[in-house]
């Protein structure tokens, strides 16, 4: 048995922040802005919005196009570092709920940019160990809550918004997903993280800014060079090269590094910013909807994010026939 990636989806949050939003609160531009993100807008929830409900919205979608009935979901994974609740329920347990599943396995993961990635993991195993058949994926994330936008370095980088994606059974492998590699260093946790309830700090993210970018460069080149040799397989076979969103400058050095053509690259960066968890299963939504995304296609996905976590993965677009 093995683990297909049948559909895709996401939920755009519909009000925009553009850069003149943070130009009119603080001392910045948008040159400024441009030159060290690449970001023009970011996506922001409204303010009765939760993670689950952009959650929610994303995985109604990719349910739909995966031509599947709620009732043969059978496993919920969400990952996300703004939960609706700090501890429990988790917010997969909500979207369960929230979309009518009652009895389905249900739980988080905390992976922050990497989130998405350990979820294909995650469901890539229960689906070919033959404990699950169709598991819901979700990368969903209300940043806008956790950031500190007195904080010039690193509130104008993050947006609200949400992906999600069915993982289903198949006896085809050329519908495989080929492999997932993922990985951790705790020894890194200061470069990206948020403060704890008994540290006396406002729990907002913070991030050592040049740190983290020269850490990144480094880790994602480096496990997609891996992931690739270990596959037998060249930059020639893929199709879609979609790394997570974070900013332009990584983006385009590891893309260079790689040496990926423009057309196999992916960016959305500019008008979602850094929605952490939900920025690659985002990104595979736009080639979707765009039509730049078809049956067949191989997919390389690259993350890297707080924890320190890293991840790739190689996979067919398999939509049900």
């Amino acid at each position: 048995m093995y683990a297909s990636f049948r559909s895709i989806g996401a939920y755009i949050p519909e009000d925009i922040r553009t850069n003149q939003w943070f130009i009119d609160r603080m001392d910045t531009s948008d040159e400024w802005i441009v030159k060290r993100t690449g970001i023009n807008q970011r996506r922001i929830a409204a303010p009765n919005q939760m993670t689950s409900d952009l959650g929610v919205e994303a995985a109604k979608i990719a349910i739909q196009r995966a031509g599947i009935a709620l009732s043969d979901i059978d496993l919920v994974v969400c990952a996300t570092i703004s939960p609706d609740y700090m501890c429990m329920p988790s917010t997969a347990c909500l979207i369960a709920d929230k979309l009518g599943l009652n009895e389905p396995m249900s739980f988080d993961i905390s992976a922050a940019c990497t989130g998405f990635v350990y979820a294909l993991s995650v469901a890539k195993a229960f689906v070919e160990s033959g404990m699950k058949k169709n598991v819901l994926i979700v990368g969903a994330e209300k940043l806008s809550s956790i950031v500190d936008y007195t904080d010039r370095t690193t509130c104008m980088l993050f947006g609200d918004g949400a992906g999600a994606a069915i993982i289903s059974a198949t006896e085809n492998k050329d519908e495989a997903i080929i492999d997932v590699r993922c990985s951790a260093d705790g020894g890194q946790k200061d470069l990206l993280l948020t403060p704890g309830v008994e540290s006396g700090e406002k729990q907002y993210m913070q991030m050592k800014g040049n740190e983290t970018f020269k850490v990144a460069v480094r880790t994602l080149t480096s496990d997609v060079v891996k992931i690739l040799e270990n596959n037998n397989m060249t930059n020639d076979d893929i199709d879609l090269f979609i790394p997570h969103q974070a900013n332009y400058r990584i983006i385009k050095a590891v893309g260079d590094a790689l040496e990926f053509k423009d057309e196999q690259k992916v960016l959305t960066v500019d008008k979602y910013g850094n929605t952490s968890s939900a920025s690659i299963p985002m990104a595979i939504n736009d080639c979707y909807e765009s039509g730049r995304l078809k049956a067949g296609d191989t997919m390389l996905l690259d993350a890297f994010g707080g924890g320190l976590t890293w991840g790739s993965a190689l996979l067919k677009f398999a939509p049900k026939k």
